[in-house]
């Protein structure tokens, strides 16, 4: 985590809108796990409304599991959500048995780069992916690189990284949005009609 917890006591996330707006995701103190603010979340869903309903939605480094959630919280139809702390997966996977109509949720716990290293399954592409990976592991290049064969021809794709860094993909995508914060640049590109 980029600002340990005082104390490293776990925290709370809180789901902003839809149909378990409200809902509280706890925050175990974990090595980079960093949850996206509720500010930037905001400003993110604001801009991807008209591309949440019935999308599939893959949260990468899904953590609190606070990006993955909230899209299905306000309408998108499934969102597979990946960790790989054993712990943080639990978690979710609590969190989700809970929630109604949970079941459009599926928590993988597993290592990000390992999953997208194997075959792809043979189930429909995702619409919107979210990467915000622990800024410290250097993950970019090879999630960048293997990450597009994964989405659909039209998907969106939001970056999370460090504010003096901007992980660019591919020729294949365009910059819709970005902004920043003190700690964070957030971005969101969308893969060019003809990318396939």
């Amino acid at each position: 985590m980029n600002r340990p917890r005082a104390g490293g006591a776990p925290g709370k996330v809180r789901l902003i809108a839809g149909r378990w707006r409200g809902t509280r995701l706890a925050v175990p103190d974990a090595p980079g796990l960093r949850p996206t603010s509720d500010r930037v979340r905001e400003t993110l869903f604001n801009w991807l409304m008209p591309a949440l309903p019935g999308a599939r939605v893959l949260d990468l480094f899904a953590g609190s599991g606070a990006l993955g959630l909230e899209a299905v919280s306000r309408g998108a139809a499934h969102a597979t959500l990946i960790e790989r702390d054993a712990r943080l997966a639990q978690a979710l996977r609590d969190t989700v048995a809970r929630l109604p109509g949970g079941d459009a949720v599926r928590v993988l716990p597993a290592d990000a780069l390992a999953w997208l290293r194997q075959p792809a399954e043979p189930a429909p592409p995702y619409d919107i992916a979210f990467v915000d990976p622990p800024f410290a592991a250097g993950l970019w290049p090879e999630v960048l690189q293997r990450l597009p064969a994964r989405l659909a021809p039209q998907a969106w794709l939001y970056l999370e990284s460090p504010v003096d860094l901007a992980p660019a993909p591919d020729a294949d995508w365009r910059l819709h949005r970005e902004g920043r914060t003190r700690e964070v640049r957030y971005a969101l590109y969308r893969r060019a009609a003809s990318a396939g």
